[in-house]
């Protein structure tokens, strides 16, 4: 790649080695890979930092992705806190099938609400390692992005003028309408997969009625259950692509998750308040390739996998990780191959992932399909899982994003 020459730090104000623009898991991880290297940055967040500290969003981390997070100190609070969960269990046919992963594989996962991953991200970043980021700007734009003295102008939310910062790369992690995606040139390419259904996504003030996530297969369609603590549990039921979620009463919402849940042998859901209900309507999609000139994209800025697999946070950290690192080798060595391979890297898995999303959509969703056909070859595939030790390892390789391919 053709860069100037590498300077870690910069007196200027106005010119920073790294502006990251966006403050979720993949934006300040790399704020905090960077920091930690001694390397200047600045991050731009549209939010406020008590908002991105309670929006509501994934909650299952990947073991390597844990340990890539300990190898880079940032995840204390994480390994304290967080509960590590070895099974899962698929109800369908009435009954529940336990799928133990961590005998078949020696891996688990770990159930730590987004929030607060970013709190900790945030308090690492900011409050100790010292790194600057601005909440609640507005109309961030990039420029320049072909050469080499890309900028980052904003508005300022105190004094409401505009502000340009000028830098050597553009971390892009805001998401699919920041201004990182608005930038893209006409050539990149976007590739989107639409499953033609929702998810109603509900937490509710209940305790979690079993000891690990529940997916209940069922001709009305798709349930599961998700603790998240030992007084909330998170759900989701199948239902219309942009539904309304005023269509879901409380007494509605639990008929259907008992019954999409139910197994002769298991006892009933334990019920609660509804804290939340939205409607996610499931999608996936990829920008290819994850760098332009001087933007690097990274998580939702590049890609999205529908929930249907919980692997959307796992993405943004691998992001993070390869990028942080490729930044901070070149930025303090010279050495520019990461960054020359970061997009390669990153789609490997990203891909990978997609494909697995698409695959568990079909068992968890042919059976409410209405085509006999799509039912019975997902229950094929289901059944196929609990009777065939091959079939079994390469699900949870996939389940725990393991395989060794990338």
């Amino acid at each position: 790649m053709t860069s100037p020459s590498p300077h870690p730090n910069s007196p200027d104000p106005n010119r920073r080695p790294v502006v990251v623009v966006g403050a979720g898991p993949a934006g300040l991880t790399v704020g905090n890979i960077l920091r930690a290297a001694g390397v200047d940055c600045l991050v731009l967040e549209t939010e406020s930092r008590e908002f991105i500290e309670q929006r509501p969003r994934a909650g299952v981390i990947e073991e390597w992705a844990v340990r890539g997070l300990e190898r880079r100190g940032l995840a204390g609070p994480l390994l304290d806190r967080a509960e590590r969960h070895s099974e899962c269990e698929f109800r369908f046919d009435d009954s529940g099938y336990r799928f133990a992963y961590h005998e078949l594989t020696g891996h688990h996962h770990w159930v730590y609400p987004q929030p607060l991953l970013v709190t900790d991200l945030v308090r690492e970043y900011a409050d100790v390692r010292g790194g600057e980021i601005r909440f609640g700007v507005r109309d961030v734009r990039l420029h320049d992005l072909d050469s080499d003295r890309p900028a980052v102008s904003y508005t300022d939310p105190d004094s409401g003028e505009r502000r340009l910062v000028h830098c050597d790369f553009v971390a892009g992690c805001d998401g699919a309408r920041g201004a990182s995606r608005a930038a893209l040139p006409e050539g990149a390419r976007i590739s989107r997969h639409d499953y033609g259904i929702g998810w109603l996504a509900l937490l509710a003030e209940a305790p979690p009625s079993a000891d690990c996530v529940l997916f209940g297969v069922h001709p009305e369609g798709f349930a599961g259950h998700m603790p998240r603590s030992p007084e909330l549990t998170r759900y989701y039921l199948q239902c219309p692509p942009g539904d309304d979620p005023d269509n879901w009463p409380h007494d509605r919402v639990w008929a259907e998750l008992q019954q999409r849940l139910r197994a002769a042998d298991r006892p009933p859901l334990k019920e609660g308040r509804l804290l939340e209900k939205r409607v996610l309507d499931m999608h996936n999609y990829v920008v290819e390739p994850m760098v332009f000139g001087r933007l690097f994209l990274a998580g939702d800025a590049a890609h999205l996998v529908a929930p249907i697999a919980a692997k959307g946070m796992n993405l943004a950290l691998n992001d993070a990780f390869l990028l942080g690192d490729a930044l901070v080798a070149y930025l303090s060595e010279g050495d520019a191959s990461g960054l020359d391979g970061y997009s390669e890297a990153c789609l490997r898995r990203v891909w990978d992932y997609e494909e697995f999303s698409e695959w568990l959509s079909e068992i968890y969703h042919g059976t409410s399909h209405g085509d006999p056909y799509r039912a019975g070859t997902a229950l094929a595939r289901l059944r196929r899982m609990f009777t065939s030790p091959a079939a079994a390892a390469a699900f949870a390789e996939q389940y725990l994003g393991t395989a060794p391919a990338y």
